[in-house]
Parts: C-alpha cells; structure tokens; sequence
C-alpha cells in the first residue's frame, strides 16, 4: 500500500489503559507513544493499521466507525484490532465492516453466546481469534465450534489450530447438525 503513508505496518495506534468507556471519549484520548514513531499523513491521520482499545471500560462499538475514519489515513485497511480486557456482552457488528481484519483479540470481555462468532464468518482475511476470559470458553464444544465457523482460523487464544482440530470440527458439527434435525423432525 502505497500513498501519503506509504507502507503502514508501522506500530498501532495505543490507546490502551486509559479508562476509555466508549468511542468519542476514545478520540479524546493522547495515543501512548511506543518506541517506534507513528506517522501521520497530510490531514494528521494516523498511518497503521493497528489499533489497541485493551485494558479499558468499553462496552459496546457505537461510533467506531467514525472514530477509525477520525484516526486512521485508511481505515478500512485496519488489519489488527486489540479489545481485550473491556466490557463488551457481544461482538458488534461494525468489526465485520473491516474487510482487511486478520487479528482479532477479545479475550477478557462478557461475552457468553457462542452464536456470538457466528458475526465474524464474513472476515476473508481473519486468522488470529482469542476469545478465552469470556464466558463463551465455558460453553461445551467451545473450540470446535470456533473452528467450524471459522475454519480459515490459524490461531485462537494464542494456540495454533491444527489440522486434526479442523476435521474434528467438521465431524462435530456434522453429527450436531443431524442429532438436531432428528430432534426437530420427532417434535
């Protein structure tokens, strides 16, 4: 990706540890500076393509879409996105609007349905997950359902999915799917 910014695999935007409870007070917020300097192109938008909201009181999305347009010189380029350790119940929808989005972290948040990751089959790209820390672990077939949804996943909660997990997934969710409709089909 060339333009204004040039490549932008440089260091993420880190508004991590900041208290922050919802997105416009995220744009209020001074970036923490890491080692790397972060550029910025003409309009002073950031040029990455990662962003850390972790360690923070978030609890839903609403404005993040406007918040990475705010912030970010191509923001639906935003590859990498770090919302663990907040407060979010559901994983918002505006994460699928990111075509390019490949690393995703949610571990330590509330969220308890595994239909929850049904959202995030339509992310080509996605193959980095963790979802551990959340209620959702604790349901049976946690992994394998993860797997099965997402089978382009290569990683989920920092362990490597193998190649024995991927057809037990698929396995897994064939035998489900049929014990449902065979309870459906005597109701």
């Amino acid at each position: 990706m060339n333009g204004p910014c040039g490549k932008m695999y440089g260091a993420p935007v880190d508004l991590s540890f900041k208290q922050i409870n919802s997105m416009a007070e995220a744009l209020t917020e001074e970036h923490r500076q890491g080692l790397r300097p972060l550029g910025r192109n003409e309009e002073q938008r950031f040029c990455t393509r990662s962003l850390r909201l972790n360690n923070n009181k978030i609890k839903d999305l609403t404005g993040f879409s406007d918040a990475i347009t705010i912030l970010l010189s191509e923001p639906f380029q935003l590859a990498w996105v770090d919302l663990s350790y907040n407060l979010m119940a559901h994983i918002d929808p505006v994460l699928t609007e990111l075509p390019e989005l490949r690393v995703l972290y949610l571990h330590g948040n509330k969220i308890s349905k595994l239909s929850e990751v049904d959202k995030l089959v339509v992310l080509p790209f996605l193959h980095t997950l963790t979802l551990h820390g959340n209620a959702i672990e604790n349901e049976k077939g946690y992994r394998g359902y993860v797997i099965k949804m997402l089978p382009h996943l290569k990683s989920i909660d920092f362990c490597a999915v193998t190649k024995e997990e991927t057809v037990m997934a698929k396995i897994w969710h064939k035998t489900t799917a049929r014990s449902k409709a065979t309870r459906n089909s005597q109701q």
